[in-house]
């Protein structure tokens, strides 16, 4: 007879309020894979347009959600190194092959499993997974280095906040748009150099305060839409922009008359095609993340509300309202 147990699940796709508490089969770690307790989890963008249906087609099924888990290793397949009782967490599901962390159990490819920071709580640690792995990928791929001059759109923002704290530990000179004085004393908290009111000051106006005309080494856009647009304008000759959020219509013209390079940053495709190499990779950069944490020179920045899995409707609206500041976490079953 197979095992149960508790999960959030949505009925269908729509609104929040789909998603509802059910019983489902309690998962068996395959060979390299892990089961995780699920102590804590957050909410991400991604979440919401699968949930929405506007990205159907990456589904999971059951449709658990929740990419982002903090928790325990409570069973593991075949040829595996961690234990039951080691504390990790990861951003390894929520979607199509993939069943997320709202649910007692998870289980995990073990290469994307990290030590978890011993310094967190369980919903802090949940917040980090997704927004890092985005983050320092973007970073990576844009070649942050020191000295570099560095715009980041929507610094207050869950990937925003960890880019401003990644690419300062890269020794680059860290500016960043944010829209309230709320999310500006975030940013200024995260140890940004400059903090840009975007809806007070145009493009061209900051670039030109800022750079000297020159414009950004290197920008990178956590908001997409429109924003392309701003990031293309803003990066200096032969510049690099990375966004998270591409689904667009944008005249991309600035890209050939200023020689730019766009990368685009979608963190869930070594999930999505199965890729082991960057499952492997994504494990060892949270594994750094970790390192940064518990030595003091990264924190997460979590919305003091925080969720119980049975409120996780509500935790949606709240992030779909762009009322938060900071990751909106969940705690697990009891």
């Amino acid at each position: 007879m197979k095992q149960v147990m508790r999960a959030i699940i949505a009925r269908e796709f729509g609104p929040p309020d789909v998603l509802e508490p059910r019983e489902t089969a309690k998962p068996e770690p395959p060979p390299g894979w892990v089961r995780i307790r699920v102590r804590a989890s957050s909410v991400n963008p991604v979440d919401t347009k699968i949930r929405s249906g506007m990205l159907a087609a990456i589904a999971p099924d059951p449709l658990i959600l929740g990419g982002d888990v903090a928790g325990e290793i409570d069973a593991a397949g075949e040829g595996c190194s961690l234990r039951p009782g080691d504390r990790v967490y990861a951003c390894a599901g929520g979607l199509k092959g993939y069943p997320g962390a709202l649910a007692e159990y998870m289980i995990v490819p073990e290469s994307m499993a990290a030590p978890c920071p011993s310094n967190l709580t369980w919903e802090q640690a949940a917040a980090l997974p997704l927004v890092s792995l985005t983050a320092w990928e973007a970073l990576e791929r844009a070649n942050v280095r020191e000295g570099g001059k560095v715009l980041i759109h929507g610094g207050a923002g869950g990937v925003g906040q960890a880019a401003v704290q990644l690419a300062l530990l890269r020794g680059a000179e860290v500016h960043t748009t944010v829209s309230t004085d709320e999310k500006e004393a975030v940013a200024r908290g995260l140890g940004a150099h400059e903090v840009i009111r975007y809806r007070d000051v145009s493009v061209a106006d900051y670039v030109d305060l800022h750079t000297g005309g020159k414009g950004y080494d290197v920008v990178i856009d956590t908001v997409g839409g429109d924003n392309v647009a701003r990031c293309l304008q803003a990066a200096r000759v032969s510049g690099v922009v990375a966004s998270i959020s591409t689904r667009t219509t944008a005249d991309l013209s600035p890209l050939h008359a200023k020689g730019l390079s766009l990368h685009v940053v979608f963190m869930l495709i070594p999930l999505l095609y199965k890729c082991e190499a960057g499952r492997r990779a994504q494990g060892a950069a949270l594994a750094r993340v970790t390192e940064f944490v518990e030595a003091g020179r990264m924190r997460p920045v979590v919305d003091p509300r925080i969720f119980s899995f049975d409120r996780a409707a509500r935790a949606h609206e709240l992030l779909e309202s762009g009322g938060a500041v900071g990751k909106i976490t969940l705690t697990g079953f009891p």
